[in-house]
């Protein structure tokens, strides 16, 4: 290897540019043998003690499968050798490392067996505090090698610290291979997903140029190279500096005649060191890229001496490099080369060594990893036995790690080698069903639900094939299928879950039972049955009383309290606060504080509801499950701060949420808000942006979408339509909303979109009477409960005149002081604004000028651009002085304007846009004047006011000005 970095200077300086503007993330990729190792570790060294503390791991190659939270562990086991186990408890909230446990032994043993998807978010939120209390000391740079190699687990919290680094210095470096990810890796999505998170930089390593790949080759020559070498091995290697450093000699020439295959030379380099060394690297290359010194001299049965000295040319070669208390390939592909040129017979039979070394010692590798590399090394090995046995195992340790699809991939493996070991059932001390159940578990944890279903359902299958069924065992994969169904929008959910209710007799009643009707009444009332709902949450709530199960009991009273929720009172609030606080249970907890944020932005209380919710986010942040519930509360944190105009606090909490990844339904309402900010604020094109991927979301879950997230996409979407001049787009997006009644919660989330399907028809005038009556018979059948719904059917009404032609002003004041009174300033200002226009129409310009400046001093605040310019265009022309108070042939004021406009041959609609009124208002007024000047069409009335010379050259009345 070159003694100096050669040609990475932009390189070097982006990542010292970045960890100065630190907190932030650099994605490093780069074909195999680039240098990305290289570059970091030229990086680390010169900033480690220096400028940042440097932690540092590597994911490791473990056959398909990974081992789950690899760099991290390493990461911990290197701070536990600075600053030992009471250093980083110091670092860690209250001291307590016992969820550092699950990734390493020295922090005790994990608190239970089984880890619950909370203590997995706690995990993440641990590991992140002690990051950035770390960095309070000084900056922290961490590097994670080798990403195309991570475990879901790694993956998954690798994009939580990436998307949750505060304002604490940390860099977050990681490494991988781009010819390692083909079309479906998982990592794509990943990289995708993180380069559109702020402070974050991806960076590909490029091959060298010919430049300096001629100066690489003068540094590990130590002489300048001889003529034509530079040009033969540039064009060979492609400027790849692994494979310039494999193809020069030490004599200054080419090594061999070049195979056209990277694996060939690789082995070069291999083959020319002693027979006993190739033997040791074959058995080296068994173990991984790194494997320790302990367990490699286990599998060549040498000791200390023996190994070191057969090791030693390796190492002198680079072919191995040392690495703490182990060796580590130079490149992984020097051990994929090796490993790859064993014959069939050597690599069973050295796979079997290591399996049977780890049989004996389990402490030669790090704690936590046994079983699973014993599961690699025996299904290698052809032992499908041992192999099946060791992955029923490593499912346990990975799902005591909540590393999930790690936990699935061992449990996959265990059922397909079930038909291979007749005494599966026996050696495991496990039925196939319970695999399959806990298979189909882990994939439900993991997010895995297409996959789950299959092994739900074929659970389900062979349990109904036993003569006696366990009721309470199929009640438990009705329920497990059902949830998965919901989640992948697929029919026969409600089926599942009603049948996991019915599988459970109510007499005697069981806690089980009442467990199944809770969750029945929960997914039920997304859909218009909402008996059923009540019924069931009746039921589970009877039941958990009688038994005394309170975390059910406090479950049914959250969903009975949302199947019939009255925003007009809050006496049943004190009952379920009560019943949540006693339950001991944080997710109930949680979920109370979801349900009260949701009514009081509801009854119209914003301050209320934002403080409520911004304490339900801190509690789930306490509980370490900030990326999960407290993801979903973000939805009720913002949405009372849009309502109050605190709109760019609003987007914080908005955009933050959204980076979590959060679940389709959670993901609906945080881009509907977004959207509906960017809209307010004259961006059209982000709205658009925010409002496709719910688009989608609607075509795949329309039909279990709950109202707010279903009837609020296509709200936004209305609005859209309007504000780029499509009223027939806005109706249509509306329509559903007329056809869809009653859903849960209908009013609240109907009125918004219902005033906007009667502002389309205010804009299409005499084209929508059809559709304009079907809304109001719609608004008609809505039950108006608070104050919140009451301004909305104000809103309604007064939008529902001006779609008449009636621009009624007191209609709209009344509206406006409804909006001042909950707080509401863009609602407010909207109202105004057409009470302004109203004004005008009446001859009140004094009026409409004081409404006017308070819609300007508004929409600035809120950053409400478009209300903003209306506002001031309008105000502009209310200024305009008059000379004359009357105006000829009867005319009203706002009539002699429409005259001159259709004297200019203006539409109806150019008409509307020009005074801010709406089409079918424009009509009216031409009628009228038609009336006044007793002509039959618009061409006679434009003439009459040419042969009167009603109107100057530049379009205004000698006589008046309005």
């Amino acid at each position: 290897m070159s003694p100096v970095l050669v040609g990475r200077w932009a390189e070097l300086g982006k990542l010292d540019a970045a960890l100065a503007e630190a907190p932030g993330a650099v994605l490093v990729g780069g074909d195999a043998g680039l240098g990305k190792t290289r570059l970091i570790r030229e990086f680390t060294k010169v900033v480690d003690g220096q400028r940042a503390k440097v932690l540092a791991g590597g994911c490791l190659e473990l056959g398909s499968d990974g081992l789950p939270f690899a760099p991290f562990t390493t990461v911990l086991r290197g701070l536990v050798r600075d600053i030992g186990i009471d250093g980083v408890a110091a670092l860690v909230p209250r001291g307590d490392t016992g969820l550092l446990a699950r990734l390493l032994p020295e922090f005790g043993e994990p608190e239970s067996d089984e880890a619950s998807d909370e203590e997995r978010a706690r995990l993440f939120e641990v590991m992140l505090a002690l990051l950035e209390r770390l960095a309070e000391r000084e900056t922290v740079v961490l590097v994670v090698e080798d990403a195309h190699w991570a475990d879901r687990s790694t993956r998954d919290l690798l994009a939580f610290l990436v998307r949750n680094l505060g304002i604490a210095p940390v860099l977050i470096v990681v490494t991988y291979r781009t010819d390692e990810l083909h079309r479906t890796h998982p990592l794509r999505p990943l990289l995708a997903g993180l380069e559109r998170v702020e402070r974050v930089r991806r960076m590909e390593i490029e091959p060298l140029s010919r430049a300096d790949v001629a100066t690489l080759v003068a540094e590990l020559l130590g002489a300048p190279p001889t003529a034509g070498l530079v040009e033969r091995i540039a064009a060979r290697s492609e400027g790849n500096p692994l494979f310039i450093e494999a193809l020069l000699d030490d004599d200054g020439t080419l090594a061999c005649e070049l195979p056209e295959s990277l694996r060939d030379l690789l082995l070069a380099g291999v083959q020319r060191l002693p027979e006993e060394t190739q033997d040791v690297l074959r058995d080296a290359s068994g173990g991984g890229t790194r494997i320790e010194h302990a367990l490699l001299a286990a599998v060549t049965r040498l000791d200390d001496t023996a190994l070191a000295r057969v090791l030693r040319p390796a190492v002198a070669a680079n072919i191995l490099v040392v690495e703490g208390d182990g060796y580590a390939f130079r490149h992984a592909l020097i051990r994929e080369a090796v490993h790859d040129d064993l014959l069939p017979g050597e690599y069973t039979r050295l796979h079997k060594r290591y399996a049977e070394a780890l049989e004996e010692d389990p402490g030669l590798v790090p704690a936590g990893r046994s079983w699973v590399e014993l599961s690699y090394h025996w299904n290698a090995a052809h032992d499908s036995t041992w192999a099946l046995v060791a992955s029923w195992r490593a499912a346990a340790e990975a799902r005591k790690a909540v590393a999930y699809a790690e936990c699935l991939a061992m449990l996959s493996r265990v059922l397909e080698l079930w038909d291979q070991v007749p005494d599966a059932e026996a050696r495991i001390d496990a039925s196939h069903v319970k695999v399959l159940q806990d298979a189909a578990t882990a994939a439900d944890q993991a997010g895995e639900y297409d996959r789950g279903l299959k092994l739900a359902t074929a659970a389900l299958r062979e349990l109904e094939a036993e003569a006696e069924p366990d009721p309470e065992h199929r009640a438990l994969l009705l329920e497990l299928r059902g949830r998965m169904r919901y989640q992948m929008a697929r029919p026969g959910f409600l089926e599942d879950i009603r049948a996991a209710a019915d599988a459970l007799p109510a007499d005697p009643p069981t806690v089980l039972r009442a467990r199944a009707l809770a969750t029945l009444a929960n997914y039920v009332r997304v859909t218009v049955d909402m008996e059923t709902g009540r019924r069931a949450a009746a039921e589970a709530l009877e039941t958990a009383r009688r038994l005394g199960d309170p975390v059910t009991e406090a479950e049914a009273l959250v969903t009975a309290f949302c199947v019939d929720i009255d925003y007009a009172s809050d006496a049943m609030l004190a009952e379920v606060e009560d019943a949540a606080e006693h339950s001991g249970n944080h997710r109930v907890l949680l979920r109370y504080y979801v349900i009260k944020s949701h009514f009081l932005e509801g009854a119209g209380r914003h301050e209320e509801a934002a403080a409520v919710a911004g304490r339900g986010t801190e509690l789930a942040r306490e509980y370490g499950v900030a990326r999960t519930q407290g993801t979903f509360m973000s939805i009720n944190q913002a949405e009372p701060l849009v309502s109050l105009g605190r709109w760019d606090e609003a987007l914080a909490v908005l955009n933050h949420a959204v980076e979590q990844d959060p679940a389709v339904t959670t993901r609906t309402s945080l881009l509907v808000l977004s959207g509906w900010i960017a809209l307010a604020r004259g961006d059209v094109a982000a709205a658009k942006s925010r409002l496709v991927p719910s688009r989608e979301i609607m075509k795949v879950k329309a039909k279990w979408l709950k109202t707010q997230d279903y009837f609020a996409a296509l709200w936004l979407e209305a609005n859209i339509a309007l504000a780029e001049g499509r009223p027939e787009a806005a109706l249509d997006a509306v329509r559903p909303v007329l056809e869809k009644q009653g859903l849960p919660d209908d009013a609240r989330y109907a009125w918004p979109a219902l005033i906007t399907g009667v502002a389309a028809c205010a804009e299409l005038g005499d084209a929508s009477p059809g559709e304009l009556r079907r809304i109001e018979e719609r608004a008609a059948g809505l039950r108006c409960v608070g104050p919140l719904q009451d301004a909305h059917r104000l809103m309604f009404a007064a939008e529902l005149a001006r779609a008449r032609g009636d621009l009624d002003t007191l209609a709209w004041d009344e509206a406006a002081a409804a909006w001042e009174t909950l707080g509401n300033p863009y609602y407010r200002a909207r109202a105004l604004l057409r009470a302004a226009e109203a004004a005008v129409v009446d001859g009140d310009h004094d009026g409409a000028a004081e409404r006017l400046r308070v819609v300007t001093d508004l929409a600035a605040g809120l950053g409400a651009v478009p209300l903003g310019e209306q506002a001031a265009d309008l105000l502009r022309r209310t200024r305009t002085p008059r000379r004359d108070a009357s105006v000829p042939l009867g005319l009203t004021p706002r009539e002699f304007e429409v005259l001159r406009l259709v004297a200019d041959g203006r539409s109806n609609r150019d008409i509307a846009e020009a005074l801010f009124i709406s089409v079918k208002t424009a009509s009216v007024h031409v009628s009228n004047i038609l009336g006044k000047l007793d002509v039959t069409s618009r061409g006679e009335a434009a003439a009459t006011a040419h042969r009167l010379a009603l109107f100057t050259a530049n379009g205004h009345s000698p006589r008046v000005e309005a």
